[in-house]
């Protein structure tokens, strides 16, 4: 029981932990089994307290997010390997250099190929940068903050994202999960606002926990799954409808053929309206603004109609 205002004469847990690392050094107090359990890793890493690790991933970026009044998020998926603009074409020029000095030279040829592709889809990277940044100034007023942009924490897209409302002075949120090939956070994050997950299932909960909007750039499985399983939600009734954006109706209508689905009775025909398809970032703003009955420019025009 920590000591509170009810309890001013039992310590803390903090004070015991602080006591016991100032035991006197014997076979005793050397042994694991005298470590006060919440302070013994080896024991919260056994395998039977897999329910208490569980409790504390929901519970400690909870109780961060709290103390930072982060009262609601915006939430963006897209894909780790879509680059920067400025990336790209450095890329594409070194490639097309090495094609130049060998134009025979078929894996350069390649390569070149490869980079242009890269080139085309760094626009995502871009857009998402600045739907972030509207985002951000619009919600990130005196007070609780609103609409901050949450991502996976990785680079890509989501680099992108966090990047967008670091540039506008804004607090962005990165949910990490640690895997097999190591990935570090974006460099973008807000610091204190930077969690790694061990649990997928966990840190889905919490990308979800205070969502007033999810978009969707093109992505991989995870883009994917996190896709499926938010329109799962949303269709089933375990969660209330939000606004769900995916970027770039083209792409998406290529790689998902929903109407197929409705076609063939998987899907009733209110489920393909469960999402919208936007082409800007304006008009992903636009549309989870209208969802709200939020003024989406609420100091004057927008950016695209000053444009």
């Amino acid at each position: 029981m920590e000591r509170g205002p009810d309890h001013p004469h039992l310590p803390s847990a903090r004070e015991d932990h602080e006591h016991a690392q100032r035991a006197v050094d014997t076979p005793q107090t050397r042994s694991p089994s005298y470590r006060l359990a919440y302070a013994d890793v080896e024991f919260l890493l056994r395998e039977e307290l897999r329910p208490v690790r569980l409790q504390l991933e929901l519970l400690k970026p909870e109780l961060v997010l709290q103390e930072h009044e982060i009262e609601t998020t915006i939430v963006v998926f897209g894909s780790s390997r879509i680059p920067a603009p400025e990336a790209a074409r450095a890329r594409l020029a070194e490639a097309e250099r090495r094609l130049a000095e060998d134009p025979d030279d078929a894996a350069a040829a390649r390569a070149v190929a490869a980079a242009r592709r890269e080139v085309r889809r760094s626009r995502w990277y871009e857009e998402a940068r600045r739907f972030a940044a509207i985002v951000s100034r619009a919600g990130q007023t005196d007070g609780p903050r609103r609409f901050v942009i949450t991502t996976g924490g990785g680079p890509g897209i989501m680099e992108a994202a966090n990047r967008g409302a670091h540039e506008v002075g804004a607090k962005s949120v990165g949910l990490n999960i640690t895997l097999p090939r190591e990935q570090f956070p974006n460099p973008y994050i807000t610091p204190e606002l930077c969690f790694q997950f061990h649990y997928f299932a966990i840190r889905k909960m919490h990308f979800l926990m205070r969502a007033r909007g999810i978009v969707f750039f093109p992505g991989g499985y995870g883009t994917l799954d996190e896709l499926f399983e938010t329109l799962t939600l949303v269709q089933t009734g375990k969660a209330r409808p939000l606004p769900i954006v995916l970027f770039d109706e083209g792409h998406w209508r290529r790689i998902v053929d929903f109407d197929a689905l409705v076609e063939e009775g998987m899907i009733d025909p209110a489920d393909v309206r469960l999402f919208r398809y936007v082409e800007t970032a304006e008009e992903a703003w636009e549309y989870i603004c209208a969802f709200h009955g939020v003024d989406p420019w609420p100091r004057g025009r927008s950016p695209r109609a000053a444009g």
